[in-house]
């Protein structure tokens, strides 16, 4: 009864709520609802707030609030309470929780040395948080452990003195073979869905390939098959082609209308 009620689940998890990412149109399983996301994202938020000095009334903190509302506007995303904080860190970061909460971290301004480049980094974050990457990765993850689930229950039916074996390989397997290649595409989909939110925002694409030169500098990177996010040169030849693509199909549009 165990191995079918494990196969049933794998089956519901497999088939579960399905959704496409937007401007990509890239299908995706999610099996958290959008109500638990937001949720999480509103409780993560207040935590990070708690914790953090936010900055206040400053031209950098007018300025992550300003470029953040331009984003938003274009969104358009009625469920979004948008909110835009800049917080005292020395990382070079941001991020955007599900509910449009985003933080920028000090250290970010730095390497984002105009609007435009920051409002990179931001379109990014955003993205990442309109793809509902988060959601998604919990979902890989849960559908990871009940294919692990099945395999243990039936070697364990099956050829017991296997089942340790099978889990050392397939935690190696799913690590490399789908978690980390799965990271690796959704910050290229975000890097590229940014794009396009900051470019409709108004804000100068050519910028966007600055900014993540800017990042790249003086960085120590790691072999890319064993990283999460794809290495700057890999990122910097995918984001200007999203972006040739953009200027492209703008040309064409400009002589039709001619």
């Amino acid at each position: 009864m165990k191995k079918y009620f494990a196969i049933i689940f794998i089956a519901y998890l497999l088939v579960g709520c399905t959704g496409k990412a937007p401007i990509t149109n890239r299908s995706q399983m999610i099996l958290i609802s959008q109500d638990q996301e937001l949720a999480l994202g509103e409780k993560s938020y207040e935590d990070t707030l708690k914790k953090s000095k936010v900055i206040t009334n400053t031209k950098d903190a007018k300025r992550v609030k300003e470029i953040g509302q331009k984003i938003a506007k274009i969104v358009n995303k009625s469920d979004y309470k948008w909110e835009f904080n800049l917080v005292e860190n020395k990382q070079k970061n941001a991020f955007c929780l599900p509910g449009g909460k985003v933080v920028v971290y000090t250290g970010i301004l730095s390497v984002a040395k105009n609007d435009s480049q920051l409002a990179t980094v931001m379109s990014h974050e955003i993205a990442h948080a309109l793809a509902r990457h988060g959601a998604e990765r919990m979902s890989t993850g849960m559908v990871a452990q009940g294919v692990q689930l099945l395999g243990n229950i039936i070697l364990g039916s099956q050829a017991p003195e296997y089942t340790n074996a099978f889990n050392i390989a397939y935690g190696a397997g799913a690590q490399y073979g789908v978690l980390l290649p799965y990271g690796r595409m959704q910050e290229s989909e975000a890097d590229e869905i940014g794009i396009h939110l900051m470019h409709k925002a108004g804000y100068d694409l050519k910028e966007a390939l600055k900014f993540w030169q800017n990042m790249s500098q003086g960085k120590k990177e790691s072999i890319e098959f064993f990283s999460t996010h794809p290495n700057s040169d890999t990122r910097i030849a995918n984001i200007s082609k999203v972006i040739n693509d953009i200027l492209n199909k703008e040309q064409k549009n400009q002589i039709i209308k001619k």
